[in-house]
């Protein structure tokens, strides 16, 4: 049950808890293949997207004894990571006014061997052609490494592209493989890229932020709300749609999601680890 449904979570839109809950329950099937195992990072919004929110990773306190967790260590303890592995957990997170669901690239109980390798573009202003350019110039660099590339809308400035890994792959290979690839790229385009993370030293390029594949960090999960105006949601695009521009970073909103899933059903239902 949705405790106060009407509760305004995206005060320029009106749009309320009940219908973050609504979508989360009708995205479901659709999402819980890719939330499945993974632990989560919740981004809350208890006053809406118009206060300050705040990140929770533990769930010791005061949850249901049946949302199911993942105990996995940090500095001087543990953390009792939630998991959403059915639609109970998935409405269980939106009724705690949890806008943005956040994932490590690894599944329990191999937490320690990531499946995916996460490129986030991230650009410093608005130039939807550089990006467009920036985001298939990596495809095209990982296709001549041997490696398939999935994209989808990051719901916020860029887009994030990932690579399905081996099974018996660490933190430490997906690292190096993320590194290597974005200095490549770097190279190729010093005047559009960077890996300078600061602001002020990108000089107006987009940020390639790899920093993404290391145990204990997180991406935004496919099919998420964003915390943004308009509720933009990181929902996975074809290639052909990035090329044509058809698709930008927050095209796909929580009142359109339904139609694009309509249409385009799960573009990320075959992303599988390599054989």
């Amino acid at each position: 049950m949705i405790t106060h449904p009407e509760k305004v979570l995206f005060p320029d839109d009106g749009i309320t808890k009940g219908e973050v809950a609504a979508y989360y329950d009708a995205i479901a099937p659709l999402m819980l293949p890719h939330l499945k195992n993974r632990p989560i990072t919740m981004e809350r919004f208890p006053a809406g997207i118009g206060a300050k929110g705040f990140l929770q990773k533990s769930v010791v306190k005061g949850f249901p004894d049946w949302l199911k967790r993942a105990e996995l260590p940090k500095k001087g303890g543990t953390v009792f990571y939630p998991l959403a592995n059915d639609r109970r957990s998935l409405q269980w997170l939106a009724n705690q006014n949890t806008i943005t669901i956040h994932v490590w690239p690894s599944r329990v109980p191999k937490s320690g061997h990531p499946d995916l390798c996460v490129f986030d573009l991230d650009p410093s202003q608005d130039e939807p052609e550089v990006l467009r350019d920036a985001a298939v110039a990596l495809r095209d660099l990982l296709g001549e490494l041997g490696f398939a590339s999935w994209v989808k809308t990051s719901g916020s400035k860029g887009f994030h592209i990932v690579v399905p890994l081996e099974s018996r792959s660490t933190f430490e290979d997906s690292s190096t493989l993320a590194h290597r690839v974005a200095g490549i790229l770097v190279e190729r385009k010093p005047r559009q890229l960077t890996q300078e993370f600061s602001k002020a030293d990108r000089g107006g390029r987009i940020l390639i932020d790899i920093a993404r594949n290391r145990a204990g960090a997180t991406f935004a999960a496919a099919y998420t709300i964003r915390s943004k105006p308009g509720a933009p949601v990181s929902a996975p695009c074809t290639w052909d749609e990035i090329e044509r521009g058809a698709v930008g970073p927050q095209t796909f909103t929580l009142r359109n999601m339904a139609a694009r899933v309509a249409t385009a059903g799960d573009l990320w239902k075959d992303l599988k680890r390599p054989k």
